[in-house]
């Protein structure tokens, strides 16, 4: 999965995206200017390839949000945990909102012709790393799988499947993973009981992809968890009965080289796939993708075509205008501007 330079497709992101070793597009804020201009971007995008490409974005809520002209206003995630806390036992109000918010991130992108959404993140805030923060739903692992199962709820009813990220947990270290390797020391019985147990319980009840940390857990395995056979394949695979996708987090990211050894992008590619991940993702940095391109040698299993299949966006794309003409969306768009405007005061 690569990145485009900008609002429309120049001659060498369609000489990139037509590689037969290409397989989706991940969009950022420099692509976007306005409705329909990101549904005219989407719709080039996936004429230039029979099965279509993969459209991927970042649109979490809260600092994590992409598309903000003319999209939703989504809140942390944080405000939907702090909601169902609010709620102790009763708890219908929360999930009901969580649900909401998930399908208004999914209806708004998949009106723009976006497949799916890196969301939502299913680390346990330990109050340790700043890169995490408020996009954590919560402190607590049952409450984080609890208000994330009604978010994925919310995506499926929405078109759109889910990818908890990062597996299996980045709470923990203070280093952000964009620009360190983070290393986080405590033992596997410690990362099971809490950090996992989201992961766990949303393996067989909706998630349909997970992106692994690019953390270093040395009780567990000397590679990053997106370089390690141990986790994903033995761990997430085998003890978690999960079956959906497994995409790397960035392997532009300082916090990937680690699983590189001495070698470049072609190297930690191939360590990833090794590893267990279906998809890698190289973004921003176009000679890395040329240099991907033409020196990887791997041909997908038919395993992973199928898990890739399913992330499709389902549902025709219609535009922003009939999705606002719908009243499911108009009342669950109105329930997620009250939540982000209140601050939670919603549920007082």
């Amino acid at each position: 999965m690569l990145d485009v330079t900008g609002l429309t497709l120049t001659g060498v992101d369609r000489k990139r995206l037509l590689h037969p070793l290409t397989g989706g597009v991940i969009l950022f804020a420099r692509n976007y200017q306005s409705p329909e201009q990101l549904a005219a971007l989407t719709a080039e995008i996936h004429a230039l390839r029979t099965p279509p490409l993969l459209i991927a974005v970042d649109h979490e809520g809260g600092r994590v949000q992409r598309f903000r002209d003319g999209f939703s206003t989504i809140p942390p995630m944080r405000a939907l945990g702090d909601a169902w806390e609010k709620d102790g036992k009763d708890t219908k109000r929360a999930r009901a909102i969580a649900h909401d918010t998930g399908y208004v991130i999914a209806t708004e992108l998949r009106a723009h012709g976006v497949d799916l959404t890196f969301a939502p993140v299913l680390d346990v805030d330990f109050k340790r790393s700043s890169v995490i923060g408020d996009r954590a739903f919560h402190a607590e692992p049952d409450i984080i799988a609890n208000v994330a199962h009604a978010l994925i709820q919310g995506m499926a009813a929405g078109g759109m499947s889910s990818v908890g990220k990062h597996f299996p947990g980045h709470g923990h270290v203070r280093a952000d993973s964009h620009h360190e390797v983070p290393v986080d020391d405590r033992s596997y019985a410690q990362i099971e009981a809490s950090d996992l147990v989201p992961f766990r319980r949303l393996a067989g009840s909706g998630l349909g992809a997970v992106m692994p940390a690019h953390v270093i857990y040395p009780q567990v395995d000397p590679n990053p968890a997106g370089f390690s056979s141990k986790w994903l394949k033995q761990i997430l695979r085998k003890q978690l009965e999960f079956d959906g996708v497994i995409f790397s987090d960035d392997l532009s990211m300082e916090g990937a080289k680690a699983g590189k050894g001495e070698g470049g992008v072609v190297d930690a590619a191939t360590a990833a796939l090794e590893a267990g991940c279906d998809m890698v993702l190289v973004c921003n940095a176009p000679e890395s993708a040329d240099t991907l391109l033409a020196g990887l040698d791997y041909n997908m299993p038919a395993v992973g075509r199928a898990r890739l299949a399913a992330m499709r966006g389902r549902g025709a794309v219609q535009g922003m205008a009939t999705l606002r003409a719908q009243a499911e969306y108009q009342r669950a768009s109105a329930a997620v501007a009250s939540l982000s405007k209140r601050d939670g005061d919603l549920f007082a």
